[in-house]
């Protein structure tokens, strides 16, 4: 079983455009789930992580990478941040 690199980013959660209308869920157990203004899971399928690099491979086959730099997500032409969880009182 290959080992996880130590110097992989944490991508872990959900990631969201400015506006909202892209929400991204990361999942640790290598699957993503997308969902696009009111289409619940527009987008789903398998991520792997090598260092800051991603490589998606979406259910239908389709292939695309992003990349995290300074703590944002850059996805072909998107720009996602990682949503805050909220706090409970």
């Amino acid at each position: 079983m290959p080992q996880a690199r130590e110097d992989n980013v944490d991508v872990v959660g959900v990631w969201v455009t400015a506006d909202g209308d892209i929400r991204r869920e990361l999942r640790a157990d290598g699957r993503y789930d997308e969902a696009r203004g009111k289409r619940p899971s527009a987008y789903t399928g398998r991520y792997t992580v090598t260092g800051s690099r991603l490589q998606y491979v979406d259910d239908s086959g389709f292939i695309a990478t992003g990349e995290v730099r300074d703590g944002v997500l850059h996805h072909e032409h998107l720009v996602l941040h990682r949503q805050e969880e909220r706090r409970r009182s």
